[in-house]
């Protein structure tokens, strides 16, 4: 299945809040379609399957990203559910948006995409790239590049920077000094239920 393109505020509805995907709130507090307003006692399937696509559409991966970011997770030592949580957190694209350059995911991956990111002097256009403390990111130094930063920073998307960050806004630029605490994760998700998700279809 490809990246979800469609109405951003109807996942909203469903999923509940998802900081990275839109800075929009529903008016409706209800689920969409025919039967949202109804009340039905969820399975434990579908709750489930519903944490995993909080994981999903907040972090903008696709089904085969997220299932190749949990068989890394669990081969790494320690809690497989926070692992995939620093995994996902540790995109470049999700960094841009923390860092606070963009509003949302997309925005930040749009921004990586057309080339106008540059990490350790080098330029990279890829949104999944993984950033390791001590990486230094930047904007590129074109005058169209800072005109669109400056634009996303009078509106961004969280208001607090993360502690594993630091950002200079005069410059335009950031460091990573070192892997995100589980504390500093602002989507509202139960990773263990995403990990045990898998195991269940494994």
């Amino acid at each position: 299945m490809s990246r979800y393109r469609g109405p951003r505020l109807r996942v909203v509805r469903r999923l509940g809040d998802l900081p990275g995907l839109t800075r929009k709130s529903p008016r409706k507090a209800y689920p969409p379609g025919q039967h949202g307003q109804s009340r039905r006692k969820r399975s434990e399937y579908a709750i489930r399957l519903e944490e995993k696509q909080k994981l999903r559409f907040n972090y903008g991966v696709t089904e085969k990203q997220l299932v190749r970011y949990v068989r890394k997770a669990r081969r790494v030592a320690g809690s497989t559910g926070q692992t995939l949580l620093e995994l996902l957190e540790m995109r470049l694209d999700n960094t841009i948006f923390r860092m606070g350059m963009a509003g949302t995911i997309p925005g930040a991956r749009q921004l990586v995409n057309h080339g106008h990111i540059i990490v350790n002097d080098r330029v990279v256009n890829i949104a999944s790239y993984q950033c390791r403390p001590g990486d230094v990111v930047k904007v590129r130094d074109r005058d169209r590049s800072r005109k669109l930063v400056e634009t996303n920073m009078e509106y961004p998307g969280l208001a607090n920077l993360p502690s594993h960050l630091e950002f200079d806004k005069n410059t335009f630029s950031g460091k990573v000094n070192g892997v995100i605490d589980r504390e500093w994760v602002a989507l509202q998700v139960n990773e263990l239920l995403v990990v045990e998700y898998y195991s269940r279809m494994a």
